[in-house]
């Protein structure tokens, strides 16, 4: 089975946040079970090393505004298609963000244009490769159902996956003449979203099957409240659609081995993550005196992660003895509003403003209890990192987080099941009688300890959800015979 993945970001050579992470775990996942995969990205200036080693297997003389090519390069155990790009690729900022914190002004041209490589591989290969079926990811890979729709051909079956629905790639209807797209794609049945170019929709409607990231995130998509204007043509489409579970690179994140902890840990030998606990104190300037649990979060600062809620709570978290260290970046306000917290709070808050791979390693490591307050949340993955170090997650009941987490209620406690806190509703309240209840959980050392070896030993790799993968795939490719 041959597959073409097709992403704008891809761990550990560029991440933004969970997507990369999952470009970055599933292939690999897939070639274990015997699939020959392809990751097909930009090459951004962060792979400049890679682009060098490898072999260009396909060239553009003209392609949106300059010349491209197409690069075939492995690394990290990742057989990657790179688009060369760059008139489109090779500039300051982020892979979306400019350096003033804006899209940069021409995102529609840069991913219809990897859009537009995805196409063009699914229907020619690339040096007699040619994939037997798509996964095109998130908004940024959409217009690749649009481009096969439009181009009349015999296409393999085309996967899409969604990743966050609140992100969905909409552009004004004057978008369509320099992506190439065929004026009568844009209607109501295409890929017109209330007057704009959505290229999210394009994959939503021209997919052979959609997946996204969670059995709950599926479900709570066909409802007004998380589906974003699209619940209705989800709905509509609700027998192709699919919500696989997320899960984690086992290598990359496991406490006995993990080079970023001060002192690896695991389940026999749980004392140890005393030690990891003592550095981040320090580099939080946290009070080694604290008698109640140390929190973290590791996050985007944004509305959806609720993280507005846990300001509220913080006075109740440290009346409780509890200790909090955040790591994260994001909406301006929220930043000010930790940064101030930390000096109200001192020794009790730390903020770390920014992302440090690393540094996350070592909040899960030394961390007692993860919050993850997010009012939705597809799946995520840093809830999954906390069962796998012993750290036990407080989560709101949505999404995967709901799928994820076992909640530590009187019978889950009573049936030795518990591996977390959950909380609904999604309210300030909710969250502050979570963080009570954990710190409750905290002051039994018995009860904390069983149930983070049963968090530890929760099955968070990517095995089971691999396998789902094979098999939708292998389904679509045979009806497709």
């Amino acid at each position: 089975m041959k597959l073409l993945f097709v992403a704008s970001e891809c761990a550990p050579f560029v991440k933004t946040g969970g997507l990369a992470d999952v470009i970055g775990a599933v292939p690999k996942a897939l070639v274990g079970m015997g699939a020959e995969v392809r990751v097909l990205m930009p090459a951004y200036p962060a792979l400049a090393d890679v682009l060098a080693t490898g072999s260009e297997v396909k060239s553009y003389p003209e392609f949106f505004g300059g010349s491209a090519r197409l690069v075939a390069a492995s690394a990290q155990g990742i057989d990657l298609l790179l688009l060369d790009a760059p008139h489109l690729y090779d500039r300051p900022g982020t892979i979306y963000l400019d350096p003033n914190g804006h899209d940069h002004w021409d995102n529609h041209i840069r991913f219809g244009a990897l859009s537009k490589a995805g196409a063009d591989v699914a229907l020619n290969g690339v040096e007699g490769w040619t994939p037997d079926l798509v996964n095109a990811h998130d908004w940024q890979a959409g217009l690749v159902a649009a481009y096969l729709r439009q181009s009349g051909q015999t296409a393999p079956p085309l996967v899409t996956t969604i990743h966050n629905i609140a992100f969905q790639g909409l552009f004004g209807p004057e978008a369509m003449e320099p992506l190439g797209l065929d004026p009568a794609l844009f209607d109501t049945d295409g890929i017109e979203f209330y007057g704009r170019v959505g290229f999210l929709k394009a994959g939503l409607i021209f997919s052979d099957a959609i997946t996204t990231v969670s059995p709950t995130y599926a479900r709570e998509l066909l409802t007004p409240e998380f589906g974003m204007g699209l619940e209705g043509l989800l709905s509509a489409r609700q027998a192709q659609l699919t919500g696989i579970l997320n899960g984690i690179d086992l290598d990359a994140w496991n406490p006995e081995s993990d080079p970023a902890l001060p002192a690896t840990f695991g389940m026999r030998s749980l004392g140890r993550k005393a030690q990891n606990r003592e550095a981040l104190r320090t580099r939080f300037a946290l009070s080694p005196e604290a008698d109640g649990p140390l929190f973290c979060v590791i996050s985007r600062l944004t509305g959806q992660k609720g993280l507005d809620m846990l300001l509220d709570c913080l006075p109740g978290l440290v009346a409780r003895g509890a200790q909090l260290a955040l790591l994260g970046s994001g909406d301006a306000a929220l930043e000010r509003g930790f940064i101030e917290a930390a000096a109200q709070h001192p020794g009790n808050v730390g903020t770390i403003i920014g992302y440090d791979e690393t540094l996350s390693h070592q909040l899960q490591g030394g961390a007692d209890a993860i919050l993850i307050p997010s009012r939705f949340e597809p799946c995520g993955l840093t809830q999954l990192y906390g069962l796998r170090y012993g750290t036990l997650p407080v989560v709101a009941r949505t999404g995967g987080l709901a799928d994820t987490v076992i909640d530590a209620n009187h019978a889950a406690l009573q049936a030795d099941c518990a591996t977390g806190v959950q909380f609904s509703p999604i309210t300030a309240a909710g969250l502050d009688q979570a963080i009570a209840r954990t710190c409750e959980l905290f002051a039994q050392p018995k009860v904390w300890a069983a149930m983070q070896r049963r968090a530890m030993r929760h099955p968070v790799g990517w095995d089971q959800s691999a396998q789902a993968y094979l098999d939708l795939f292998t389904g679509l490719i045979e009806e497709a015979k």
